[in-house]
């Protein structure tokens, strides 16, 4: 026999026993995005490099060593997506979406690529949520953004869990001027530095305030600070930023330290954090990008997202509620011999037409009653059904519950759907 052939390193595998995890975080998304009026969108995971290139910025970690690029047959050099943004506003300018002064909110879902160092949280193929808007100038845009991102927490149960920080960069003139200050305190601290933050000392400085070497949390600690140096205009859209926040009960605090890795933002940047995680502490990130559009070749457009990671929400919901999250209701048919197979197989049919539509797992094997009450209890289902020749010869139907103690009833296969609705398999919340 050949060697068996395994995943590449930093890419994992989404089991059975644990995509439903995916599809509660999944279907959370699509409520809290319907609810604030965005729309789908889904971008190719392959893209010109160069559209990474003058989106994210030339001295970012990503270009200089984490992308995957390759050239293809006919000479073009191309690029499996590292982040979604970009590939967004590609698409929007291409498919006239930013003419005529429009307002598109749109979200994606999907995997992105970056050749990291394997850890916990962190992969080379990863799974990315986002949501941007386009066309909508000002703070209050970043606050519904903010808001909706706070809601999907709702939702998921975590908002005890995660904290928002946020920050702002100003507009380019700002951190151009704040650059050179920021640069020549730098300089009379070149000896504190380590050689990762010497390199970016003259390439991209502001993420040298974002370094977690601990022995150099002082010297950053005391550097000068954006906020200090914002003009009246940047003040402003801050502090209006905050204000609807207060006004709108989302708790938050100011992280000076906080400037994004990727060249597009300005004015407001933010992040939900949280301590459950170790190191891998960002959870959802974001902020406004109002060049990122004539970077791409079209006119300036106000833009706005974020993004979060969903290995990580996954691995936090984990953490908060067990190690698997609840599935949804679901049925198991233990069926004794062929004519209960048969006919439990069209009972499963009307009981997958009801509403809600339940899961129903039929065991479609001619096997013992107690080797079916493993499979049933094993399966994560809520409840069995159990059809042998005495239910059919009666039309009833014996009902027994798998996660509560109680005693395994019959009803009349007519009744069915209703007793199943009303006693045993209403909707599970968090």
């Amino acid at each position: 026999m050949g060697q068996v052939v395994k995943s590449i390193k930093g890419v994992h595998d989404i089991l059975p026993d644990t995509v439903h995890n995916w599809h509660f975080l999944e279907k959370n998304v699509r409520n809290v995005m319907a609810g604030y009026g965005y729309r789908e969108m889904r971008t190719p995971i392959l893209e010109k490099s160069e559209l990474f290139h003058r989106s994210i910025g030339e001295v970012t970690d990503i270009i200089e060593k984490e992308m995957y690029s390759f050239e293809d047959l006919n000479g073009d050099h191309l690029s499996l997506r590292p982040e979604n943004t970009a590939s967004c506003v590609r698409a929007a300018i291409q498919h006239g979406m930013l003419t005529n002064n429009q307002t598109s909110r749109i979200w994606y879902s999907g995997p992105m690529f970056r050749r990291e160092n394997p850890q916990a949280g962190r992969y080379r193929q990863f799974w990315q949520v986002g949501a941007e808007v386009y066309g909508v100038p000002g703070p209050y845009i970043e606050s519904e953004l903010i808001l909706l991102s706070a809601r999907l927490w709702q939702q998921l149960g975590m908002s005890d869990h995660v904290k928002l920080q946020v920050n702002s960069l100003g507009t380019g003139e700002d951190r151009d001027k704040y650059r050179e200050i920021l640069v020549t305190y730098l300089n009379d601290h070149v000896s504190e530095l380590d050689d990762d933050s010497k390199r970016r000392l003259s390439t991209n400085p502001l993420r040298v305030l974002d370094t977690k070497n601990p022995a150099m949390q002082n010297v950053v600690g005391e550097a000068p600070k954006m906020l200090d140096h914002l003009c009246d205009e940047s003040r402003e859209h801050f502090e209006l930023l905050q204000a609807s926040l207060q006004k709108c009960g989302i708790p938050f605090e100011i992280n000076t330290r906080l400037v994004r890795g990727l060249d597009y933002y300005s004015h407001t940047v933010f992040e939900w954090v949280t301590n459950n995680l170790g190191s891998q502490g960002t959870v959802c990130a974001g902020g406004r990008y109002d060049g990122l559009t004539e970077q791409l070749g079209a006119k300036p457009t106000p833009g706005v997202g974020w993004a979060l990671g969903m290995e990580r929400i996954i691995e936090l919901l984990a953490k908060i509620h067990g190690s698997q999250l609840p599935p949804e209701p679901e049925v198991f048919m233990i069926l004794a011999g062929e004519q209960a197979m048969v006919s439990g197989l069209a009972l499963a049919e009307e009981i997958r037409s009801a509403e809600p539509q339940w899961s129903v797992t039929c065991n479609c094997t001619l096997s013992g009653m107690k080797s079916q009450f493993k499979k049933a209890d094993k399966s994560g289902a809520k409840v069995a059904l159990i059809l042998a020749e005495n239910e059919i010869i009666d039309g009833t139907v014996g009902i027994k519950s798998l996660r509560q103690q109680a005693e395994q009833k019959t009803v009349p296969r007519d009744q069915l759907i209703d007793v199943l609705r009303s006693e045993f398999l209403t909707p599970l919340k968090l």
